[in-house]
């Protein structure tokens, strides 16, 4: 996908869907309360070095976003009409202050810290002092974005019946998987930020993208 190109009722009882054996994960940055789709994890993980860049304590509900954007817009673009498109994504790469160098830092640190995270050869290692790396406390959801995911778990119909969600979920046979429709659902519509707004008023069939979330023959596979 070209980035900087131009391309083109939740309280209804809802039945419980099995998710697949690849259809969750459980990252770093997951919460004890949900799973996530592979793709809206890495999605995350976009959102955490989002966080900081800007040295930030908390990861957004933008964000959240821009991972979204970046790993989603194929599958999303469909719940905009196309002849909206283009502006829809211009409104997101500026809402989510998405740009081209932006993104070119956000894969460099990637990438730096890939390489941090490998073995390094014996002989590298020879002469060099070791030096104690700072602890780097790592972002977490906002208010605003615990409140998405909240809502989020209540509206997805996927269950991962392998793990375990806390007793006070009532559920301990299963716990909820959150694909990127329900958190765009759970953003454009049970939020009052200025965020949700946005994507209310540019277009976004919500109705569509409702019936999309809660139809349990979909699947989260992907």
């Amino acid at each position: 996908m070209n980035l900087f190109g131009k391309k083109r009722a939740a309280e209804r009882v809802r039945p419980v869907r099995t998710a697949g054996p690849d259809a969750a994960v459980a990252p770093p940055h997951a919460s004890a309360s949900h799973l996530l789709t592979l793709d809206v994890s890495r999605a995350m993980d976009l959102a955490v070095m989002l966080a900081n860049s800007r040295a930030s304590r908390f990861i957004e509900i933008p964000d959240v976003l821009a991972g979204l954007y970046m790993y989603e817009w194929d599958r999303l673009a469909a719940y905009w009409p196309e002849e909206n498109r283009e502006r829809v994504q211009d409104m997101l790469q500026e809402m989510c202050q998405i740009s081209p160098q932006r993104w070119n830092y956000w894969i460099q640190l990637y990438d730096t810290r890939r390489k941090e995270s490998e073995p390094q050869p014996r002989w590298k290692q020879l002469g060099k002092a070791k030096k104690e790396p700072r602890p780097q406390e790592e972002p977490i959801p906002s208010v605003g974005l615990k409140a998405v995911f909240q809502t989020a778990e209540v509206l997805s119909p996927f269950r991962d019946p392998r793990r375990a969600a806390s007793k006070d979920m009532g559920n301990e046979d299963s716990i909820p998987v959150l694909t990127a429709e329900c958190l765009v659902l759970a953003i454009a519509k049970y939020t009052s930020s200025e965020t949700a707004r946005k994507l209310r008023d540019s277009g976004l069939d919500i109705l569509q993208m409702e019936r999309a979330v809660l139809d349990p023959k979909r699947s989260p596979l992907r």
